[in-house]
């Protein structure tokens, strides 16, 4: 079985986001090549962004540490720890309102 804690990654990620000029870290931590089913903890600090994109398939996002905002053409939503939220089916973007950690849940289209 495997397992990690979510929670040292998190932190770990946050760390490595802030140092990095982009302001960014990432790792898949389930899927990838031959799975529909992916896991992505993101790391961003304060007022760094995923702009707008597509949605890569029906996907969720779980606030890890801090507070993001996710917003489509259509609706806003605000999250912090422990808030989940169904990713919109159309372009989306995500912006850290604070130092922040999020799990990506996504099942790829067939």
């Amino acid at each position: 079985m495997e397992h990690e804690s979510l929670t040292e990654l998190a932190d770990e990620h946050i760390k490595a986001a802030a140092i990095s000029s982009s302001g960014r870290s990432s790792r898949t931590i389930y899927g990838g090549t031959g799975h529909r089913l992916r896991q992505t903890l993101m790391a961003l600090t304060v007022g760094r962004s995923l702009d707008e994109h597509e949605n890569p398939g029906e996907a969720t996002l779980q606030v890890l540490r801090g507070s993001v905002r996710l917003a489509s053409a259509e609706q806003t939503w605000d999250g912090g720890p422990g808030s989940y939220a169904v990713i919109p089916p159309g372009r989306h973007a995500l912006e850290a309102l604070t130092d922040c950690a999020v799990l990506l849940t996504v099942v790829a289209s067939a």
